[in-house]
C-alpha cells in the first residue's frame, strides 16, 4: 500500500470514528440523561448538535455507497453502510444504494428517484415525494419497535425519546435534503453539464456545518469515488 493510500485510509477511519462515536455519545446522553427541565438553550443546543451529527453519519453511509469509505474493501463498506442506514431510520441498504446510483446515472431527469419533475422549484412537494420514496410501512414499524425498546426495555423517558431522538432525526432529513438535493439540483438556472448538479456557494466552514461538504455537489457527481472530506479539494483543483 502506498503512503498516500495509507494516509487516505487513516483519515477515512479517523473521521468515521469521530462522527459515529460523537453521534452515539450525544445521542445516549440526550435521550437517557438530559433533563427537559434544563434551560431551554441546553436542549436546543443538544438538538442542533444531534441533527448535525445525524447528517454526518448519513454522509458516512453515503460514502459507503460509493465504496469510498474503505477503498478496496466492499464488505466493510456494505457492513458500515447497512448498519448506519438501519439505525438512522430502518432503511434498506440495498434499495437505498441502488436508488442512489440511479440518481447518479439519471440525475435531474424523470428516471432520477431523487428528483421531482412535477414541481422542481417547490421545496415541500419535492421533499414529501423524496421522503415517501424511502420511508414506507417497514420503516414506520422499525421506528415503532425502536421506540418501544427505548422506553420499555432501556428505560428512556417518553418525552426525551420524542424531543431528543425523533425530532433531531427528522430535522436532519430536512437538512440533508435542502442542502444536498434541493439547492444542488433544482433547475432555477442552467447547469454546467449533463450531471444537472451545482455546488452551493458557501465558505468552507459553512459547507461543513450545513451538510458535511455534500453541498460540493457538482464535484461529487464528477468524482463520486471521493469521500466527503476531499470534495473541497476537488473544487480547488
Amino acid at each position: 500500500m502506498k503512503n498516500t493510500d495509507k494516509i487516505y485510509l487513516i483519515k477515512s477511519i479517523g473521521y468515521t470514528f469521530i462522527i459515529v462515536c460523537s453521534w452515539l455519545a450525544i445521542h445516549i446522553y440526550s435521550v437517557f440523561f438530559h433533563s427537559l427541565d434544563s434551560p431551554i438553550w441546553k436542549t436546543l443546543i443538544l438538538i442542533l448538535i444531534q441533527c448535525w451529527l445525524y447528517a454526518g453519519i448519513f454522509i458516512v453511509a453515503h460514502d459507503a455507497m460509493h465504496r469510498s469509505l474503505f477503498p478496496n474493501n466492499h464488505s466493510v463498506n456494505d457492513m458500515v453502510g447497512k448498519l448506519i442506514v438501519f439505525i438512522y431510520a430502518g432503511f434498506n441498504w440495498e434499495i437505498m444504494r441502488s436508488s442512489h446510483h440511479s440518481h447518479h446515472n439519471y440525475s435531474g431527469t424523470e428516471n432520477d428517484p431523487d428528483y421531482y419533475t412535477k414541481t422542481p422549484q417547490n421545496f415541500w412537494p419535492w421533499y414529501l415525494n423524496f421522503f415517501s420514496n424511502y420511508f414506507g410501512i417497514k420503516q414506520v414499524l422499525v421506528m415503532i419497535i425502536f421506540t418501544l425498546v427505548y422506553i420499555f426495555i432501556l428505560g428512556a423517558n417518553y418525552e426525551n425519546t420524542i424531543v431528543m431522538w425523533a425530532l433531531p432525526a427528522i430535522l436532519s432529513s430536512f437538512q440533508l435534503f435542502y442542502f444536498g438535493t434541493y439547492l444542488t439540483h433544482r433547475n432555477n438556472k442552467p447547469f454546467a453539464d449533463a450531471h444537472n448538479a451545482r455546488t452551493n456557494d458557501f465558505p468552507l466552514w459553512l459547507s461543513l456545518l450545513t451538510c458535511f461538504h455534500f453541498g460540493y455537489h457538482h464535484e461529487h457527481h464528477l468524482y463520486p469515488y471521493e469521500p466527503w472530506w476531499r470534495l473541497p479539494h476537488r473544487k480547488a483543483k
